[in-house]
C-alpha cells in the first residue's frame, strides 16, 4: 500500500477529521479563561498603563530597594499566569515598581516565595535561563518589530535578548547594572537601565509599550506577566501593557570604543603523520584591534572595527558528518555579527554571516527611521568560504580573499505586517562573483493566520581556478548543463517560498511551498541543496487536560507531510509524520515522532524508509537536569558507492549537574551507527563525548574547560579557559587549546595512544570606552 500512498491526501483527511471537533471545543471553550478568572475573584490585566514618576532622589543598586523614591514609585500588581495556566492568578504575589530619573529607568521587583525553592545560579551573564528569574520587556517603538528583554536572576546575573516577530536573538547584549538578593520571604532584585543603551524616537513625552516578567520553575516552568497573554491572541507583541509619563529624556547618541589586544601563540607536531617527530612552537603574536560605535541619530548606529579579532572563544560543538553529503550548519557566535541579526533572518537564508570568515575590516549600519528599519554590513575578508550547492550534495571550498556587502531595507505596517528587500554582493579577488536580490513580506490577518512569503533571484559568476576545480565533482546541472567545475561560468537562479500559519488555544496549522532552481546560489548565505521544489504541511491540535491528567501541562498531537520533487518534474521524497508533544509536570517533555518516508537517491528508489524519534528531557531540579533522544528505523547508506538502505541508530544523552551553585558540570553523548539490515555488517559507527566543567569565583571571574573525544575522527580536544568580565563588553580571555591524536605504538603492539600534534594558547583583552 505503501507504494501508492499520497502523502497530501491523507493530510486532508486528517485535516478535516481534526478541524471539525476542535473547532466545536474551541467554541465551547472560548472566554473560559475569563469565567474562570471572576469566579476567582481574579482580573487580568488587559492592556494595562502604568503612568511611570521620575525620580528626585539618587538610586543606589544593591536590591535593598531603601531608598524613598522607592516607596512613591509607580507599581505594577496583578500580575496573571501565561503559562501553564490562562490568565490565572499566580500562586505567589509579585510587585514590579519603576521609575527614572535623567539617565536611567529603574525597575524593582518583590518576589513573595519559599526561598528553599529559588533556583538562582552564580553563573556567566545569559546563562539564567533554568534560573528564576525576572525582568522587563520593552517595545519603545510600540509596533512589535523589535523589543528588549531585560532580566535577572535572584542574585543579578543578568540576562538579555531582542525580540522580533520572528525570533528572538539571545546573542544580543546591552549595559545595564542589576542586584539581586535572596530574602527571608523570596527575593528582590534591582534593575537600571541607562537611556544611552537603547534606541527610541525623540519626543518631549515617550510611551512605550511593554511588561513585567516572571519565570518561576517548579513543577511546571511556569511564567506570569503583568499585561495578561491570551493563548487565544498569537500577536504577543499586541497585548503589551503601556508605560507612560517618561518626559524629557533621549536616547543615547553616544560614541563607543571597545580596542582590544589579543596574543596567541601556536605549535605543531613538526611531521603530523609522525607522533615522534619534534614539536615546533611559534612566538607569541599580538595583535591590537579596535571597535568604533556611534550613534548617528537616537535609533540609528553605525559600528566599524578594523584588525578585528573574530576569533570564538567558545568551541562549535561537533557533528556527525558521516553519513551528509552536504555542508554543516553551525551557529553565529561572534558578537559582531549577533547584534541585529535578526534583521537578516528570512525563509530563504541569503545572509549566513559565518560566510564572512576572517575579516580584515567590517563595518555595520543597524537601526531605523521611522517605521523603517535599515541594516548594512560590509567586510574585507582574507579567507572566504565557498559553498556550492547542488541536488543531492554540496561542497565547500576556499576561496581566498573578497569583498562583500549586504543591504537590508524592512518597512513596517504597524503589528506583524511589513515588506522588506534584501541585497547580497560578494566579490573574489581571485575574479568571480555571487550575488541576491530578494524581497520579502508579512501580514497578519483574521488575527489568528499569518501569511509570509520571499523572492528571491541570484547571478553567479564563478572564478576560473584549475586548482579549486580538483575538489568539485564532475557533474552538470541546470538546462544548460554547467559543469561544478570553476570555469568561469556564469548563470542565473531564483528561490521561492511562501507560508501560511495560522495559530490559537487549540488549533494551529502551516502550509508552505519552497523552491529553489538548479542554478540558485547565496554565497553570502546557506543554501546547500537546490533544484528541488517542497510542498509541506503541519497541523496540530493543543489540549490542556489538567483536570483529566493532572501530570501534564499540554499535549500536542500533531501531523506533518511533505514532497520534495526536482525541476525535471521527478519526485525526490515523500513523507507523512504523526507526532505527539507532551509537556509534563517537573518541567519535563516529551516528543514522539513516526515518519513513513521514501527517496530516489543517486538514482536508485529507496521504499519503506522508516523512522521512529522519540526525546525526553527533564529539568526536575536545580541541581541536575537530563535528557535522552533516540532515533531508530532505515536510512540510506550514502556514503558507499552502491547506497542502500541500512538498520540505524542515533541516541544521545546530555545532562547538566550542578553540585553547587558555583559549579557546573554539563557532559554529552551523542552515538550513530548504520548496518546492513541481512548480514549486520556496520557502514560505520562511532560516537562524540563532550563535557563542559565550570567553576564561578564570582559574578566577574570564572574558569571553564571543555574536553571532547570525536571517535569518528580518533582525535581528543582539551580547551581550558579563564575569565574575567567586568560587563558584556569589558572582558579579560586566557586559554588555550590542545589537540591530541590516537597513533599506533610502535613495534607488534595493537595497542594505540594519545599524543599532542597540536596546540594553542591565546589571551585577549578589551576594554569599553563609552561616552
Amino acid at each position: 500500500m505503501y507504494r501508492h500512498f499520497h502523502p497530501l491526501l491523507l493530510v486532508v483527511l486528517a485535516t478535516t477529521v481534526m478541524i471539525v471537533p476542535t473547532s466545536r471545543a474551541q467554541t465551547a471553550s472560548e472566554g473560559s479563561g475569563t469565567a474562570q478568572a471572576t469566579s476567582n475573584a481574579f482580573i487580568p490585566n488587559i492592556l494595562p498603563t502604568l503612568n511611570t514618576r521620575k525620580f528626585t532622589t539618587p538610586i543606589v543598586v544593591d536590591a535593598e530597594l531603601d531608598e524613598a523614591a522607592w516607596a512613591s514609585a509607580a507599581q505594577a500588581t496583578g500580575f496573571s499566569e501565561v503559562f501553564p495556566g490562562d490568565q490565572t492568578r499566580p500562586p505567589i504575589e509579585s510587585t514590579a515598581r519603576v521609575g527614572y530619573d535623567d539617565d536611567n529607568l529603574y525597575v524593582a521587583f518583590t518576589i513573595r516565595d519559599d526561598p528553599s525553592r529559588i533556583r538562582a545560579n552564580l553563573s556567566d551573564r545569559d546563562a539564567i535561563w533554568q534560573d528564576d528569574y525576572v525582568g522587563v520587556v520593552l517595545d519603545p517603538n510600540g509596533d512589535g518589530q523589535s523589543m528588549y528583554f531585560i532580566a535577572s536572576n535572584p542574585l543579578g546575573i543578568q540576562g538579555d535578548s531582542r525580540i522580533s516577530p520572528q525570533n528572538e536573538d539571545e546573542g544580543f547584549n546591552l549595559i545595564y547594572r542589576t542586584a539581586g538578593k535572596l530574602t527571608e520571604t523570596g527575593y528582590q532584585v534591582e534593575i537600571a537601565i541607562p537611556f544611552k543603551s537603547l534606541r527610541f524616537p525623540v519626543a518631549d513625552v515617550q510611551s512605550w509599550r511593554g511588561t513585567f516578567w516572571i519565570t518561576h520553575p517548579r513543577e511546571s516552568r511556569s511564567q506570569y506577566s503583568w499585561a495578561a497573554m491570551s493563548r487565544d491572541d498569537p500577536c504577543w507583541s499586541c497585548q503589551l501593557g503601556t508605560l507612560t509619563g517618561i518626559t524629557d529624556v533621549r536616547s543615547g547618541r553616544n560614541l563607543e570604543l571597545l580596542p582590544a589586544i589579543t596574543g596567541a601563540g601556536t605549535g605543531a607536531l613538526a611531521d603530523a603523520a609522525n607522533p615522534t617527530s619534534s614539536f615546533d612552537n611559534t612566538r607569541v603574536q599580538l595583535k591590537p584591534s579596535v571597535n568604533l560605535k556611534y550613534g548617528i541619530t537616537s535609533e540609528l548606529t553605525i559600528d566599524a572595527t578594523v584588525n578585528p579579532d573574530f576569533s570564538q572563544i567558545e568551541s562549535d560543538d561537533a557533528q556527525v558528518d558521516v553519513n551528509t553529503r552536504f555542508a554543516l550548519f553551525f551557529e553565529e557566535r561572534r558578537p559582531f555579527f549577533q547584534e541585529g541579526s535578526d534583521l537578516f533572518r528570512t525563509e530563504m537564508q541569503t545572509v549566513y554571516t559565518r560566510s564572512i570568515n576572517e575579516p580584515i575590516v567590517a563595518a555595520k549600519l543597524t537601526g531605523r527611521i521611522g517605521t523603517t528599519s535599515v541594516a548594512y554590513i560590509g567586510a574585507r575578508d582574507n579567507q572566504s568560504p565557498l559553498l556550492l550547492p547542488f541536488e543531492e550534495e554540496s561542497n565547500i571550498l576556499s576561496a581566498g580573499k573578497s569583498v562583500s556587502n549586504i543591504i537590508r531595507v524592512k518597512h513596517s505596517f504597524g503589528q506583524d505586517k511589513y515588506v522588506g528587500a534584501l541585497v547580497t554582493d560578494r566579490r573574489l579577488d581571485q575574479g568571480g562573483t555571487g550575488s541576491t536580490v530578494g524581497v520579502d513580506a508579512s501580514v497578519r490577518f483574521l488575527k489568528k493566520y499569518i501569511l509570509t512569503g520571499q523572492l528571491v533571484t541570484s547571478r553567479s559568476a564563478e572564478p576560473k581556478d584549475a586548482v579549486l576545480s580538483e575538489q568539485t565533482s564532475d557533474l552538470t546541472f541546470g538546462k544548460n548543463a554547467y559543469t561544478a567545475a570553476l570555469d568561469g561560468e556564469t548563470f542565473w537562479g531564483h528561490g521561492l517560498a511562501a507560508e501560511l500559519d495560522r495559530e490559537g488555544r487549540y488549533w494551529g496549522f502551516e502550509v508552505g511551498y519552497k523552491e529553489r532552481s538548479p542554478t540558485f546560489r547565496a554565497d553570502n548565505g546557506f543554501v546547500r541543496q537546490n533544484n528541488n521544489r517542497r510542498l509541506y504541511l503541519w497541523q496540530g491540535v493543543t489540549l490542556y487536560p489538567e483536570k483529566v491528567l493532572p501530570f501534564v501541562d499540554r499535549i500536542r498531537p500533531m501531523i506533518m507531510a511533505h514532497r520534495i520533487w526536482n525541476f525535471d518534474n521527478v519526485r525526490k521524497e515523500a513523507a507523512i509524520s504523526p507526532a505527539v508533544h507532551m509537556v509534563l509536570k517537573r518541567q519535563s517533555q516529551l516528543f514522539v515522532r513516526y515518519s513513513f518516508e521514501r527517496e530516489l537517491y543517486n538514482g536508485v528508489q529507496f521504499g519503506g524508509i522508516r523512522r521512529l524519534v522519540a526525546e525526553v528531557s527533564s529539568n526536575f531540579s536545580n541541581a541536575a537536569q537530563a535528557g535522552v533522544s533516540v532515533v531508530v528505523g532505515r536510512d540510506i547508506a550514502r556514503s558507499i558507492d552502491v547506497p542502500e538502505l541500512g538498520k540505524s541508530l542515533n541516541w544521545s544523552i546530555f545532562t547538566s549537574v550542578r553540585p553547587t551553585d558555583r559549579i557546573h558540570i554539563r557532559p554529552r553523548f551523542l552515538y550513530s551507527s548504520l548496518q546492513d539490515r541481512e548480514t549486520g555488517e556496520e557502514y560505520f559507527s562511532g560516537f562524540i563525548l563532550r563535557t563542559r566543567l565550570g567553576y564561578q569565583f564570582s559574578r566577574r571571574f570564572f574558569v571553564r574547560a571543555i574536553i571532547q573525544y570525536n571517535d569518528f575522527s580518533q582525535d581528543l580536544e582539551i580547551d581550558p579557559l579563564l575569565t574575567y568580565k567586568v560587563n558584556a563588553f569589558t572582558a579579560f580571555y586566557v586559554g588555550s587549546t590542545h589537540d591530541f591524536g590516537r597513533f599506533d605504538r610502535l613495534g607488534d603492539s595493537p595497542s594505540r595512544y594519545f599524543r599532542q600534534d597540536s596546540r594553542q594558547i591565546f589571551f585577549k583583552f578589551q576594554y569599553l570606552l563609552r561616552r
